[in-house]
């Protein structure tokens, strides 16, 4: 079977402009990116892209602050923000009803937009989401890093390295070179330096509100759910999974061996069949 065409678009929501990538045919599911610094949605899923087209129609978009879409996130309350942009691309695309797949910060992208209008998502596979039980422990170094890349000194090529080699997989040395040094060149936009998207919490009320278990919502969240989470994730921590699996009524949970914070790139065949398993059941 070949590969089938990607196309690439912009498109206004909301007077910003959100890029997207999109190919295959099927039902909708959208692929949503991680946070770290230089992350882009095609370059995070450049191993699931091709494999999930096959049955779906995917849809890659570039999350606010990151890649071609515009800069800047609300930092009161960034997983809103996220959330109202992704729906507000599936309106332009005039999509009811998609699948959602989010890695780390999209995850927890998804899992907003669910909570606040979940009528317009199917099902969801969270691998790793940010924002589960983040009041209830210190932040883990790994995210510590992560949320330091901006400052002190400020972004180096070395500094992403560390935390993509160290913090974000289970085997460092299995990341090539050219994926860093493309991250890096993304990282040091001008623009994104000047108002990076991935902040610690501006205070307190917004602290809360980016804990997902402190939403009461949570428990009444009927979409079907599959977490995947690495065991050796360190960036969120892998009891996230079970605190939603304990929360959620239709959360299914795996622990992925021999994975970090990116499980979609270091176990990409095991990801690319239990998310098709999954989302065709």
């Amino acid at each position: 079977m070949s590969t089938p065409t990607m196309i690439e678009q912009t498109v206004d929501v909301g007077g910003k402009t959100i890029f997207y990538a999109e190919t295959g045919a099927g039902p909708a599911v959208l692929l949503l990116h991680g946070g770290g610094p230089g992350a882009s949605g095609v370059s995070n899923f450049s191993r699931n892209i091709a494999e999930l087209a096959k049955s779906f129609r995917v849809i890659v978009p570039d999350l606010p602050g990151y890649g071609r879409s515009s800069k800047g996130v609300d930092q009161n309350d960034p997983f809103g923000y996220l959330a109202d942009s992704i729906r507000g691309l599936l309106d332009r695309l005039d999509i009811r009803k998609a699948h959602l797949v989010g890695n780390s910060y999209g995850g927890a992208c998804a899992l907003r937009l669910a909570l606040d209008t979940p009528d317009r998502v199917d099902r969801m596979v969270l691998m790793g989401p940010g924002g589960i039980g983040t009041t209830r422990a210190l932040p883990t170094t790994g995210l510590q890093h992560l949320l330091a890349y901006y400052g002190g000194a400020g972004p180096s090529r070395e500094k992403l390295e560390t935390f993509i080699r160290e913090d974000l997989v289970f085997d460092g040395s299995a990341v090539p070179a050219e994926v860093i040094d493309t991250r890096y060149q993304s990282s040091i936009d001008p623009e994104v330096i000047a108002n990076p998207p991935l902040r610690r919490p501006s205070g307190l009320r917004t602290l809360w509100r980016m804990d997902f278990t402190r939403d009461s919502r949570l428990a009444e969240l009927a979409t079907p759910t599959l977490v995947i989470w690495g065991s050796a994730d360190k960036v969120n921590r892998p009891s996230g999974g079970k605190m939603l699996a304990d929360i959620m009524p239709n959360c299914d949970l795996l622990l992925a061996a021999n994975a970090g914070h990116w499980v979609q790139w270091e176990r990409a065949d095991y990801f690319n069949q239990v998310t098709h398993t999954f989302l065709t059941v």
